[in-house]
């Protein structure tokens, strides 16, 4: 007799929710990452153009191109405080991503229990069906040797 687990189907149906959700957090991790980069590029960007600033002003910088660059400096404030927002969002995302993840590993890990659990006991009954197997054919020697 061969060992059957009665909610294998519900097991398996666990597993796949779990495996979808890993695939939805580890795409709020990628798009998370790429927003995260995009920032930091906008950022890296300011700091070069105040750096080139600081430099042309030691030098001696012209009136228009003092514009230029803080009318640049203001579009580049704007996009980085968008992305600031992003960030937060795909943040926020990512965290719920996550915390979903983790109730269905706990979910999954409990079934996964029951059927460990529901294996032993299908063991020890096996066993214990054995024994009075043997106990059977020991008693039935027995009569035989006797008689």
């Amino acid at each position: 007799m061969s060992y059957y687990y009665r909610y294998q189907s519900i097991l398996n149906m666990k597993e796949n929710e779990k495996n979808q959700i890993l695939s939805d957090y580890e795409k709020s991790v990628e798009d998370f990452e790429k927003v995260a980069q995009k920032l930091y590029e906008c950022l890296k960007k300011k700091e070069d153009l105040e750096k080139a600033k600081l430099e042309g002003l030691e030098k001696g910088l012209a009136v228009q191109e003092m514009r230029h660059y803080q009318q640049f400096v203001t579009n580049l404030e704007r996009t980085i405080d968008h992305y600031q927002k992003l960030v937060m969002l795909t943040r926020n995302k990512m965290n719920e991503k996550e915390s979903l993840l983790k109730n269905k590993n706990i979910e999954l890990k409990k079934y996964e229990k029951m059927k460990e659990n529901d294996y032993k006991k299908y063991k020890q009954e096996e066993r214990n069906n054995e024994i009075k197997e043997l106990d059977q054919i020991s008693i039935m020697a027995y009569s035989y040797r006797g008689n």
